[in-house]
């Protein structure tokens, strides 16, 4: 399913489904003009998004080898179909540090990592080779690694005579990126902003305080000047500025429940913690959920702890491999 949203340049959205998923769908948007098209993001690496995908391509005859691909960030659900779909030696844009993260993925060593993480902040072990097979993250991404053009803060694409700007915006990923079209006052989001839901924050190696560089990012891109704002899923029908404040306000009172909970709960572990937070699970209880959706929970739960840590609001404490924290 395909829908003209914009015109001059003329931009249109490919409704890719994500079956069985809380996100319901990925927006795949396609630039298209007379001298050269872009398409950014892609949907999973499974059928139903492929079919969707190259269905909503032929519906707006677009030819692929005068075709870009740009990369928001390295989620399976916005990467996953970016081999298969893209011609070999087509430019495909990413930026550098989550490009780095994906091919880390690929092969395997990042995951290895998180695995371990997740134990030791009491993640139940006998549940992880489970999430191998069934986190979508995993399970839906690229058979294979593939080249790309990477990017960074600043850099400029040129689409048919329009020049897009990246923007960094890290925080939902290490290397999350915009696309800014500042003659129009428009922007490609990804998943830095959403509209109906709040964007996942998790921890990632190698990032100290994946929390902070959101909110650091948040306030960045409030000073852009925006009119159209398009997100990576589902729909946007409020103003753009207002749901930035709206998505600091919910991790400020996100950050308060948790230390709340730490101070509680002394010597409480993070999947424990996670177990006592309100999430928003069509009122399923946390022994109801899905053990997928617990990962993601435990992720941003993680995230919030590593934001009260580095404040010293808390502090933390290894027992027979498991970190538990107190309030300091």
């Amino acid at each position: 399913m395909t829908e003209q949203i914009y015109k001059n340049p003329d931009i249109y959205k490919i409704y890719v489904p994500l079956p069985n998923n809380p996100l319901k769908n990925l927006n795949c948007y396609v630039i298209k003009t007379k001298d050269k098209n872009l398409i950014i993001d892609t949907g999973f690496n499974i059928e139903e998004c492929y079919n969707a995908l190259k269905e909503g391509l032929h519906e707006l005859e677009i030819d692929m080898e005068k075709t870009e691909m740009f990369l928001t960030h390295l989620h399976s659900d916005h990467v996953g179909l970016a081999g298969a779909i893209m011609p070999k030696g087509a430019n495909i844009y990413m930026d550098k540090t989550d490009y780095e993260y994906f091919v880390n993925f690929i092969q395997g060593e990042s995951w290895d990592a998180i695995d371990r993480k997740f134990i030791s902040e009491g993640f139940p072990a006998d549940q992880i080779p489970i999430l191998r097979q069934t986190n979508p993250a995993r399970a839906f991404a690229p058979d294979e690694s593939f080249e790309a053009v990477t990017v960074k803060d600043g850099d400029k694409i040129n689409v048919g005579g329009y020049e897009f700007t990246c923007i960094s915006t890290p925080g939902h990923t290490p290397g999350h990126m915009c696309l800014y079209l500042e003659s129009e006052k428009l922007i490609f989001l990804g998943d830095h902003v959403l509209f109906d839901i709040t964007p996942n924050i998790t921890f990632w190696s190698h990032v100290e305080n994946s929390l902070l560089n959101y909110i650091d990012s948040l306030k960045k891109i409030e000073k852009i000047d925006v009119e159209t704002a398009l997100p990576g899923h589902r729909k946007n029908d409020m103003d753009f500025y207002v749901r930035i404040k709206e998505i600091l306000k919910h991790h400020e009172l996100r950050l308060a429940e948790c230390y709340r909970i730490i101070c509680e709960n002394p010597g409480i572990n993070a999947y424990d913690t996670a177990g006592r937070m309100q999430w928003s699970m069509r009122g399923r209880n946390w022994q109801e959920f899905p053990m997928h959706q617990k990962w993601f929970a435990v992720g941003e739960t993680i995230a919030h702890i590593d934001y009260l840590l580095a404040e010293g609001k808390i502090k933390k404490q290894p027992e027979n491999g498991i970190y538990l924290y107190s309030a300091n």
